[in-house]
C-alpha cells in the first residue's frame, strides 16, 4: 500500500469512527428526550461502551458532549447520569428565552428574506406532521430548531449559540414535563410569528414571541421522581 492509500483509508476510519459516534450520540440523546431513559437515570459509562460496541473513551467523549448540553450531568465518583431538570430551572431557562428570543424579534423582522420565511414555514410544516404523527421527540427537536434558526437569522452569532443551548435544556424539560401530543403551544403559532416577521412587524412579533414562550412553560406539569439504574441493552437492543 502506498503512502498516499494508507493516508486515504486513515481518512476513512476516522470519518467511519465519526459517524458512528454521532449516531451513538443521537440515540442515546433520542432516548433521553423520550423518556426512556429517565431523569436522574445512571449512565455506566462500561454498560454503555458493551451496548454500542466502542471503547470507554469514545463513550465518555459522547457523554461529555451531552453534559455540555445539558441532557446529561456529570458527577466526580458518581459518573453520568440523565439531568433532572427542577421547576427553579424551567423557570431560569424561560425567563431567559424570554429575554434574549424576544429582544431578537425586531432584529429578525427587519432583516427576514421571503426564502428564509419559507423555510422557517417548512420547519413549521414538519413540526406539526411529526407532532401528528405521535412522534413527540422529533416534535420536540424541530421545535427547537425552528427557535434556533431565528435567532440564527437576527444575524447575531454570540446570541444564536445561546439560544441553541436554551433551546437544548427546553427540550429536556419539555420532554420530561410536557403532556404527550402537545408541545404546550397551538399548532399554528409557528406560522403565526412568521407573518408578523414577513410583515416586518418586529413589535408584534416581539409580543408574539412572549405569549408563545408562557404557554409552553404554563403547559408543563413538574413532578420530580426517584432516581433509576436502566436497563440499556433493554432500551438500546442493539
Amino acid at each position: 500500500m502506498s503512502d498516499s492509500q494508507a493516508v486515504v483509508k486513515r481518512r476513512s476510519s476516522v470519518k467511519e469512527g465519526d459517524e458512528r459516534h454521532e449516531a451513538i450520540y443521537r440515540a442515546v440523546s433520542d432516548a433521553i428526550v423520550e423518556q426512556r431513559l429517565k431523569p436522574g437515570a445512571r449512565l455506566r459509562e462500561d454498560a454503555l461502551a458493551e451496548v454500542f460496541g466502542i471503547s470507554r473513551t469514545g463513550i465518555r467523549k459522547i457523554l461529555q458532549r451531552l453534559a455540555l448540553e445539558q441532557l446529561v450531568t456529570l458527577t466526580p465518583r458518581r459518573g453520568a447520569s440523565v439531568t433532572r431538570p427542577t421547576a427553579e430551572e424551567a423557570k431560569d431557562v424561560f425567563d431567559a428565552r424570554q429575554l434574549i428570543e424576544c429582544g431578537l424579534m425586531p432584529d429578525v423582522a427587519r432583516s427576514v428574506t421571503q426564502k428564509q420565511a419559507g423555510e422557517l414555514r417548512e420547519m413549521a410544516r414538519q413540526e406539526r406532521q411529526a407532532l401528528r404523527s405521535g412522534q413527540q421527540s422529533v416534535a420536540i427537536r424541530l421545535s427547537a430548531d425552528f427557535h434556533v434558526r431565528l435567532a440564527q437569522l437576527s444575524g447575531n452569532a454570540t446570541l444564536a449559540e445561546f439560544v441553541e443551548r436554551l433551546c437544548s435544556r427546553s427540550s429536556l424539560i419539555l420532554a420530561v414535563y410536557g403532556h404527550r401530543g402537545h408541545l404546550g403551544c397551538e399548532s399554528h403559532d409557528h406560522d403565526d410569528l412568521i407573518g408578523y416577521l414577513e410583515e416586518g412587524n418586529g413589535e408584534r412579533a416581539k409580543a408574539f414571541m412572549s405569549r408563545h414562550l408562557k404557554a409552553i412553560e404554563a403547559s408543563l406539569s413538574i413532578v420530580e421522581e426517584e432516581d433509576s439504574v436502566p436497563d440499556l441493552k433493554q432500551i438500546f437492543d442493539t
